[in-house]
This record gives C-alpha cells, sequence and structure tokens, in this order.
C-alpha cells in the first residue's frame, strides 16, 4: 500500500514522502497514528500543490536575503569602545555588538547569530566581518572599531 508521510518516520522515510509499506503496518501504525494518509490521487495532487508552494515560498526568501545582502555588501559600521594605549581594546567586540550596530546605523535587523565572527575583535581598525542572512546567501561588511 502506497503512503504519504505526514511527518518523518525512523527507518521510513521524511515528511512528504510517498512509501510502499505492508497494509497492515499502513492501517495499524501509520494511518491510526496519524503519521501518513494513503496516496490516492487526490491527496497525491494536494502534496504536489504543497511541494510547488513550499518551493515558491522558499524562492522567494532566497531573492529577499539575496536582495538584502547586496544591500549590506561592503557597507561599513562603526563602533566605538574604550580602548588603551597601542590600540589595545578594553573587552571585545562581540557578534551582538555588530548586530546592534547594524541596526542602529543601517536599519536592517540582524540576528546575532548569523554574525560570522571566528572570535571577539579586540584591536582598533577594520576587521572584515562576514553575515550569514540564508543558507545560500553570505555577504561581508567592515566593521571600523575607533576609540572613544
Amino acid at each position: 500500500m502506497k503512503v504519504i508521510l505526514l511527518q518523518d518516520v525512523k527507518a521510513l522515510g521524511k515528511k512528504g514522502d510517498v512509501v510502499e509499506v505492508s497494509e497492515g503496518y499502513a492501517r495499524n501504525m501509520l494511518l491510526k497514528k496519524g503519521m501518513g494518509k494513503e496516496a490516492t490521487s487526490g491527496n497525491m495532487n494536494d502534496l504536489k500543490l504543497q511541494k510547488a508552494n513550499a518551493e515558491k515560498v522558499a524562492r522567494a526568501t532566497q531573492e529577499a536575503a539575496e536582495a538584502l545582502g547586496k544591500e549590506l555588501e561592503g557597507k561599513e559600521i562603526r563602533v566605538a569602545v574604550k580602548a588603551g594605549d597601542g590600540g589595545r581594546v578594553f573587552g571585545s567586540v562581540s557578534s551582538k555588538e555588530v548586530a546592534e550596530e547594524i541596526k542602529k546605523q543601517l536599519g536592517h535587523e540582524v540576528d546575532k547569530k548569523k554574525v560570522l565572527l571566528d572570535a571577539p575583535i579586540k584591536a582598533l581598525g577594520v576587521t572584515e566581518v562576514g553575515i550569514k542572512l540564508h543558507p545560500k546567501v553570505t555577504t561581508k561588511i567592515r566593521v571600523n572599531v575607533t576609540a572613544v
């Protein structure tokens, strides 16, 4: 019997997959617990429409991220921190502070987890910082750390 999975089932498949299982397993396990539904022609058409819609939404999200990436590409933000002799910063500039400054200075909301810093910035000067806007879209901005 062919069944469309409504959720991930271990050792069987992922949500949206059409799998062939025994009739007893389908009726007593998958259908009864709401893990799948019978693969009738109507249900198959619904599945096609859902996949097409999900693909359309994913494409729109990626295009929006690419547009934001082009807008942010090469921009510079300034972060003022206390510093001592020799350009040594007291403390450091973290991804959270970079995200806050992007929001203040450039007007775009960026999650601090999306700011790609290998280590906090501990020196004055300009540093290139990557920002992952989407799994397929990454852009770079310059962070200019200056003394107060």
